[in-house]
C-alpha cells in the first residue's frame, strides 16, 4: 500500500524574526494544509530549508509536525544527507519520531557512483523499518539516480518503495517506472509536470504549489483518478505561471514571499537564502493576483 496517493505539500518551515523555528506558525498551517484537502504532509525537505537546520531542529521539526499532523494525513520526514552515517540517524530517529515514511534526497556534492548509491541507499533502509521515496534532484545536488539504479534498489530492498522524480526528464522518469513494471510509487517532484508524470503511473506530486493552492493540487490529482482528465488539464495549465513564478529564484524563496504576501506570516528565511529580488517580487505578486490567491 502506497504511503499516500495524490498531493503532498513540501511543506515550509516557519521561522521567527530571529530564525528561531515558529512551531506555532507550523501548527497553523499544518491544520490550514489538512483543510484545504492537502493529502500528506511532507516535512523537513529542500522547501522546509532542512539543509540549515542543525541535527536537533531537523528531528525536533519532525516531531513538531507528527504531534501537529494527529494521524489525519501521512507525515513524510526528509531525511537525507551527504553523509550516509547521518542519514542513517536522522531516519532512525524520523522512525522513532513516528513518522509514517522517510523522503531521502541522493548525497549531494559528493557525486556519488551509481554503485555508491546502491550502497548509500541499502544502508539507510536497512537501518529502519519505514517505507523510503527516493528523491532524484540532480539540479540541485549535482547527482543523477539512474532508472537501473532505482530498479536494482526498488526490487531488491524491501522497504524502498518510491521515487520523488525531479529531473524534469519526462523520457528518463517513463524509463524508470518501465524498468519497475510499473510498480514503482513515483511522485512528480515538479509542479509543472504532474499530470504528464501521472500518465506514467505517478501516484502524485510533492508539491511546492501546495503551500499557496492546497485545493487545486489534490483535485488536479483526484480528477485524474476519477478519469476526469479534463479538469486535470485545465488546473495544471492554470497552475503553470504561478509555478514559474514560485521557481523563478531558488526555492523555498519565492513560496515563501508568496505566503507571506498572503497573510501567513511565515517569516524570512535562513542564510544563505535571502530576500527575493524586487523585480521577481512585482512579476510574483502580478501572477499571484492573476491566479486569484492574492
Amino acid at each position: 500500500m502506497a504511503i499516500f496517493k495524490g498531493a503532498g505539500v513540501a511543506i515550509v518551515t516557519p521561522m521567527k524574526e530571529n530564525f528561531e523555528v515558529n512551531y506555532e506558525k507550523l501548527e497553523e498551517v499544518i491544520d490550514q494544509q489538512i483543510a484545504g484537502g492537502t493529502d500528506a504532509i511532507v516535512i523537513a525537505g529542500t522547501t522546509g530549508e532542512a539543509s540549515t537546520m542543525t541535527e536537533k531542529e531537523h528531528i525536533d521539526v519532525i516531531r513538531a509536525c507528527v504531534e501537529f499532523t494527529k494521524h489525519r494525513v501521512p507525515v513524510v520526514a526528509g531525511s537525507g544527507s551527504n553523509c550516509t552515517r547521518t542519514a542513517v540517524s536522522l531516519s532512525q530517529e524520523a522512525q522513532e519520531a513516528g513518522a509514517d515514511g522517510l523522503l531521502v534526497v541522493t548525497p549531494y556534492y559528493n557525486k556519488a557512483t551509481q554503485p555508491g548509491l546502491i550502497a548509500h541507499y541499502t544502508q539507510i533502509a536497512e537501518s529502519v523499518k519505514l517505507p523510503i521515496i527516493m528523491y532524484n534532484v540532480p539540479g540541485r545536488t549535482g547527482c543523477n539516480l539512474l532508472p537501473e539504479t532505482v530498479a536494482a534498489l526498488f526490487k531488491n530492498v524491501e522497504n524502498i518503495v518510491g521515487l520523488k522524480e525531479a529531473t524534469g526528464n519526462v523520457a528518463q522518469a517513463s524509463k524508470t517506472m518501465d524498468l519497475t513494471d510499473g510498480k514503482l510509487e513515483m511522485y512528480s517532484g515538479e509542479d509543472g509536470l504532474i499530470l504528464p508524470l501521472m500518465a506514467i503511473g505517478a501516484l502524485g506530486v510533492i508539491s511546492v504549489w501546495s503551500n499557496v493552492a492546497p485545493g487545486d493540487v489534490h483535485q488536479l490529482c483526484q480528477s485524474f483518478f476519477d478519469g476526469d482528465l479534463e479538469t486535470a488539464r485545465r488546473i495544471q495549465r492554470k497552475g503553470l505561471r504561478l509555478v514559474d513564478a514560485l521557481f523563478s529564484e531558488v526555492n523555498p524563496i519565492p513560496v515563501k514571499e508568496a505566503m507571506n504576501r498572503m497573510g501567513m506570516d511565515v517569516g524570512p528565511l535562513r542564510a544563505p537564502l535571502c530576500a527575493m529580488s524586487e523585480a521577481n517580487k512585482v512579476k510574483l505578486e502580478a501572477v499571484m493576483k492573476e491566479y486569484g490567491i492574492l
